[in-house]
């Protein structure tokens, strides 16, 4: 009797592994999803960016004929923002992103030199618009590394690491920008002075 007790504890011990192993496996499917999902979020708003960059360099133009340079900085920048988010490349996405923050900030600031431009209420709408959608990519930003710090601390702890290196499960990179984008932005050095 005995020998049956312990091959039925043995069973179950194992009948209950199986079924840790399975719920550890589908929390890291869950937890890599949320990342698809929260890059996905991203990806819309850089999307709807990307369109409304060519309205404003347009805008810009009828008033702005001496500021070429400024809007070359902002077209070149969105160029690279779109081919790193359609790779994937989260690393030169975040470089990408500085450069085109960098060229909006002085379009932006230049544009102050342009009453015209500034009454214009196309200008104001698109100004607005992108404006937003750069908050809104900040706040989805913030969700995105949220997601991908918690997949990449699950994939390393134990028991999960067990399951993850198994199947495969793999960190993600976060979305960093540098440390000029955070820093205040010299508006004399933007004009020139």
């Amino acid at each position: 009797m005995t020998l049956d007790i312990a091959i039925y504890v043995l069973l179950t011990g194992l009948v209950m592994a199986l079924i840790y192993g399975v719920m550890l496996y589908n929390r890291l499917v869950d937890i890599k999803h949320a990342v698809s999902q929260a890059w996905s979020n991203i990806d819309v708003l850089l999307k709807q960016r990307h369109d409304e960059l060519p309205k404003l360099v347009e805008t810009c133009k009828q008033f702005m004929g001496y500021e070429q340079e400024t809007l070359k900085q902002v077209i070149a920048a969105r160029s690279l923002v779109a081919s790193a988010r359609e790779t994937g490349n989260i690393n030169a996405l975040g470089a990408a992103e500085n450069q085109l923050r960098m060229g909006l900030g002085s379009l932006f600031a230049v544009a102050e030199d342009y009453p015209e431009l500034k009454a214009s209420e196309k200008f104001q709408h698109l100004q607005a618009r992108i404006t937003g959608l750069e908050n809104s990519i900040a706040d989805r930003r913030e969700y995105y590394n949220e997601a991908v710090r918690i997949n990449n601390v699950r994939i390393e702890q134990f028991p999960d690491v067990l399951i993850a290196r198994w199947f495969g499960f793999t960190a993600r990179d976060l979305l960093v920008f540098s440390d000029a984008e955070k820093q205040d932005v010299d508006i004399g050095k933007l004009f020139g002075r």
